[in-house]
């Protein structure tokens, strides 16, 4: 099949219905045919106010708002490359991205270097431009986007992912979750992360409507959104979830009727708000995947159709293929135990400014991770290669005994580390921090229960009570912070 870029396929929805909706924005509606034009005139604008050219960068402040879907797309039809960000960004992080890219325009902050900044109050005075019947779209081989890590083990590396990579993705994630023109998904996820910003391009290039919502904090205001638009899907992290639990009960679950899909991922869920999920929307497609930024939405696993599996990442997504490496490259036999490699044509190219070939095998992406596939093409996931603690020479992961503490108290959230052994004679041994909370449990209590069920070396040796646990935006366990 011949590639077609995201533009083109925005722009094919404006010719065949072009009076469909495809945004909304509080009181603002956009067909597919006016979302185009806009794209097309902020192209335009962009082109004659700062001289924008293929090849050039741009920093564009991740805010929920039209202007930032059309300054993105725009972007991408100039030929130049978008840099996505958080808006709640850290000076220090900022400057460092700045450093690296070089960005001919920054768009949505305010920054005191030698660089042209724009706000987009101004795109809201651009006017609509007529669209060419010839556009030359980009080509599969042209770097897109430039998205930066979240960094939860050092600095953010700059994921180089093209056109082809981005339009990939999007595609092999409508497969999967059988997304179509009829969808209207409720969009109130970051948009900074390939997670939300994946999202847009899904319903978007599928022709279906996206409804923009600030956030799940006003719960008054998302669920009167379901109301009104007859949203049929959703998208959310474990950590929303729980927040809309809490705040709302089970209420979520009165549109079990209208809600086709949930997508859920970026970090891992208790199982019991797996079993939840289902029981509450039993008619619903709750898609759970796993990824990374440089190979998005790379597994998936529907909690119905895979019951069985819950405590696994699920299958291979469509078009994707997994293998298991060992240190050399080569491969695992099934349930051996390795690093998940990813191939596809979702696959980033490789890093910013970097050597690429130690992140690959061959075409397998090595994913830093560690798991497993069984016979059945089931993957489950142990951790993370670079977190893995080293107890006399016995590794562990510490998602292991992190599993562990949370089946002996539910209400307890905690993150392990390795730490230097205090006694000097193992290395390592590992350290566990735990969330104070409501729970009358002790250390003792925690300890003795995990002599039960783990290994003596896997027993954390030093226990610290913490007020809460850093996490990158994501949910993702921040550890380099703890140590």
């Amino acid at each position: 099949m011949d590639f077609e870029s995201l533009e083109e396929k925005i722009w094919s929805w404006g010719i065949s219905t072009p009076e469909k909706i495809a945004l909304i924005n509080k009181n603002e509606i956009y067909t597919y045919k006016a979302l185009f034009e806009n794209i097309w005139a902020t192209k335009i604008w962009f082109e004659k106010e700062f001289a924008l050219e293929k090849g050039d960068s741009v920093l564009l402040g991740a805010n929920k708002n039209v202007h930032f879907i059309f300054s993105y797309f725009a972007i991408h039809l100039i030929g130049a490359k978008v840099i996505p960000l958080d808006e709640q960004i850290q000076t220090e992080r900022l400057d460092l991205i700045i450093n690296k890219t070089n960005p001919k325009l920054i768009l949505g902050f305010k920054h005191d270097g030698d660089f042209r900044c724009c706000d987009y109050d101004i795109l809201s005075t651009i006017k609509t431009a007529v669209v060419p019947n010839q556009i030359d779209f980009p080509k599969f081989n042209q770097v897109a986007d430039i998205l930066f890590t979240t960094g939860t083990t050092g600095n953010p590396k700059g994921v180089l992912l093209t056109h082809e990579n981005i339009a990939s993705s999007a595609n092999n994630i409508n497969s999967y979750i059988g997304n179509d023109s009829n969808d209207v998904e409720l969009l109130a996820l970051p948009i900074s992360h390939s997670f939300g910003l994946g999202r847009i391009k899904c319903v978007l290039t599928i022709g279906g409507t996206l409804v923009l919502l600030g956030s799940i904090v006003n719960m008054k205001r998302m669920f009167r959104a379901f109301e009104e638009y007859k949203v049929t899907g959703f998208g959310m992290v474990p950590a929303s979830w729980q927040y809309i639990q809490k705040m709302s009960g089970n209420r979520l679950a009165d549109f079990s009727g209208q809600l086709k899909y949930i997508e859920l991922g970026s970090a891992s869920m208790p199982m019991e708000d797996k079993l939840r999920l289902s029981q509450l929307f039993p008619d619903t497609r709750i898609c759970m995947h796993y990824g990374l930024t440089e190979a998005s939405r790379s597994t998936f696993m529907e909690f119905h159709s895979d019951a069985m599996f819950l405590d696994t990442i699920g299958k291979a997504s469509p078009d994707v293929d997994i293998s298991i490496r060992d240190s050399l490259g080569y491969e695992m036999s099934i349930g051996e135990e390795g690093e998940i490699c990813i191939k596809g044509n979702h696959v980033t190219i490789g890093y910013l400014d970097a050597i690429n070939n130690d992140f690959f095998f061959e075409d397998y992406f090595r994913t830093g991770d560690i798991g497993n596939i069984d016979n059945q093409g089931y993957i489950r996931l142990s951790g993370r290669y670079n977190e893995i603690i080293n107890v006399g020479g016995k590794k562990l992961s510490p998602f292991e005994v992190e599993s562990k503490i949370h089946e002996f108290d539910p209400r307890l959230e905690s993150a392990c580390i390795g730490i230097k052994d205090p006694n000097g004679v193992m290395g390592e041994v590992v350290k566990a921090f735990i969330v104070r909370n409501n729970s009358l449990k002790s250390f003792d209590d925690i300890n003795n229960f995990l002599n039960t069920k783990l290994e003596s070396y896997k027993v954390p040796a030093v226990y610290e009570w913490i007020d809460k646990i850093p996490k990158t935006n994501s949910g993702k366990i921040q550890r380099q912070k703890l140590k």
